[in-house]
């Protein structure tokens, strides 16, 4: 045997020694055309390259349309459970359940349990002994896990590779279902949660504390507008009887959804039968539910907070001391169809921070920035935002400056306001709307943000709009929608909400009054001494 190998190889190196053969000699002496013979499919001699060959399957191509082949799939189980699925191309998926539950819903309990229940998002359950281990078994799947809570919606995500689908949707189930919620987790929770009030008061950016205020400016104690983080008083008051009490109401198979992106819908639906369907959850004592179903009230109003700013930020380069001021109006809910241009008119503010305002995608071309931050250079920031919820919306825009020039920022801010309801240029209108529809495409990009759409989506509505829809929406948006939508939001009350130093800080009265006025001026004020 060793013999014939070693005369195989001594074959093969003679070979390689004695240098080419009968082909070697015949490229050498007839050169490239009798190379090329060989290579260029000598059976069809007189077929050029650019025509069909005979006898061979046509080939069928990949076309781009800008639709999408399949649709959300969705599939309501007996007792009321929702499941959704997207597929998507990939090893990974991400697979959540979503709940209609949220801060806004705490009306009747202490305020501050959704932020808890966030923090002891998977601890240990009735099948787990802890964190460490769903973290170790999602570890053996190349997964990770995740929980957010809004003030209306409620989020347990997972994203792992696609073939343990089974034990993923199997963890969910206990998390959400089986949670222990032990006295020493309850502990660490109502430490964490009293490091994140704290951190949120010393931050820097005080743009999530100015939401929580104009949210409950413009909604007067009900529903958005009741606290998102708990309040410190009642860190102390939130324990697992309470905590069960609002879990029995609220976390109920017909508030739910279980969406899935990357993953087979058959497969995900006999999960949910196998792990979700007809299970009792670990507070389960079948009495009567007593669910808020309050409709939003828009109230409008101002929440000032008095704050010494000047050292919010130390270092070489510290920030300069400012005052922030954040103004809303009530806009509409996104299951209306005003919502989309909307949508269209807080593109069209956009705006941002003083720094960097230039450049790709700073959005340097919206007003803020061509009508605000490039004409009056001691403005900080000046941002648009739009917050939109199943009964009700916010348009706010965030402003920063020094305390001394607070009247004329809020002046600045109210004019701006006033120029919606006037024309729309054709050129920014068309730029706002290609805008918003690349930041969606892209946002669409990533297959965590398609399942918090389909989850969403579903949640609210039972089915999904496709991207190529909402594009379709967006490009239909004119001019006269958006002076619309933008007159109508004027007529109510404004919400305001004020943080820093505001000796200057106008009057709410004042400030209503120049959103009612036709150029957004606040009214004269005249100081016998100064």
């Amino acid at each position: 045997m060793a013999a014939a190998a070693v005369a195989v190889t001594g074959a093969a190196g003679a070979a390689v020694l004695r240098g080419p053969g009968v082909w070697g000699r015949s490229r050498m002496r007839f050169g490239l055309t009798a190379y090329r013979r060989f290579s260029s499919g000598s059976a069809y001699p007189n077929i050029p390259l650019s025509s069909p060959l005979p006898g061979v399957p046509k080939p069928v191509f990949a076309t781009v349309d800008g639709q999408e082949k399949f649709e959300t799939k969705v599939t309501t189980l007996e007792d009321g459970l929702r499941v959704a699925s997207q597929n998507k191309f990939g090893q990974f998926c991400t697979v959540g359940i979503l709940i209609n539950s949220g801060s806004r819903h705490e009306a009747k309990y202490v305020g501050g349990i959704a932020h808890f229940l966030e923090k002891l998002a998977f601890s240990s359950t009735a099948r787990f002994g802890s964190k460490d281990e769903i973290l170790l078994t999602l570890e053996k799947h190349g997964g990770i896990c995740d929980c957010q809570t809004s003030r209306d919606t409620t989020m347990y995500a997972v994203s792992a590779d696609t073939k343990g689908l089974d034990t993923v949707v199997g963890l969910l189930a206990e998390v959400v279902l089986q949670p222990k919620l032990s006295d020493e987790e309850i502990d660490m929770t109502r430490m964490a949660v009293q490091f994140e009030l704290e951190d949120l008061n010393m931050r820097p950016d005080p743009e999530p504390l100015l939401t929580e205020m104009i949210h409950e400016a413009a909604y007067r104690e009900n529903t958005v507008g009741l606290h998102r983080f708990c309040p410190a008083e009642n860190i102390p008051k939130i324990d697992r009887k309470v905590l069960h009490s609002y879990l029995r109401n609220y976390y109920t198979p017909d508030r739910m959804v279980l969406a899935g992106v990357g993953v087979e819908h058959e497969q995900l639906v006999e999960c949910a039968r196998k792990y979700l369907l007809g299970i009792n959850p670990v507070w389960s004592s079948g009495q009567t539910k007593d669910v808020d179903r309050s409709v939003a009230q828009y109230t409008g109003g101002i929440i000032k907070i008095e704050r010494d700013m000047s050292d919010v930020s130390l270092g070489p380069t510290p920030i300069p001391e400012l005052t922030h001021i954040m103004i809303g109006l009530e806009s509409c809910s996104f299951l209306e169809e005003d919502f989309i241009p909307f949508a269209v008119l807080n593109m069209m503010m956009g705006g941002g921070g003083s720094f960097s305002a230039g450049g790709p995608g700073k959005g340097m071309f919206t007003r803020l920035y061509l009508n605000v931050l490039n004409r009056h250079h001691w403005m900080y920031n000046a941002t648009s935002y739009h917050h939109s919820y199943e009964d009700t919306g916010l348009l706010c825009i965030h402003a920063s400056a020094d305390p001394r020039q607070v009247r004329e920022m809020v002046e600045i801010i109210t004019r701006e306001f006033i120029l919606m309801g006037g024309s729309v240029g054709e050129v920014e209108l068309e730029r706002a709307k290609t805008q918003l529809m690349s930041m969606l495409m892209m946002n669409l990009e990533s297959r965590p943000v398609i399942f918090e759409d389909v989850g969403r989506q579903v949640l609210a509505t039972n089915s999904r709009k496709l991207p190529h829809e909402l594009c379709a929406l967006i490009r239909n948006v004119k001019s006269d929608d958006i002076k619309r939508v933008a007159t109508k939001m004027l007529r109510g009350n404004p919400s305001v909400a004020a943080l820093g130093d505001l000796t200057d800080l106008p009057t709410y009265e004042h400030i209503q009054a120049a959103l009612a006025s036709k150029d957004g001026r606040l009214p004269r004020m005249y100081r016998l001494f100064r």
